[in-house]
């Protein structure tokens, strides 16, 4: 899969969230949330700025980021499904 995201825009792939509560109880597909974490696929050249210059991303490809419930825009390339979202919109970077 080749993409390259424009400008300050991320590719992020979301992560697997765990199907069982900490006391062990499983819960079904139906009832899970979409999960809030994922992983950097791609990242843009960075903001532009007014004065023509360009802001470095602060992620990089293959770091664990937070973000939203409802950040980005999903699409669908090569049969994975895959979240576009501005830098703006990831919260934090899990260490």
């Amino acid at each position: 899969m080749n993409i390259r995201p424009l400008h300050d825009r991320v590719i992020v792939k979301r992560l697997d969230a765990e199907h069982k509560t900490a006391a062990g109880l499983v819960i079904p597909d139906t009832a899970a949330e979409e999960p809030d974490q994922g992983e950097v696929l791609a990242v843009g050249s960075g903001k532009r700025l007014g004065d023509g210059g360009v802001s470095a991303p602060s992620v990089g490809v293959g770091e664990r980021v937070l973000f939203g419930k409802y950040a980005g825009t999903t699409v669908k390339l090569e049969g994975a499904e895959l979240l576009v979202m501005r830098e703006e919109d990831i919260l934090c970077v899990v260490e």
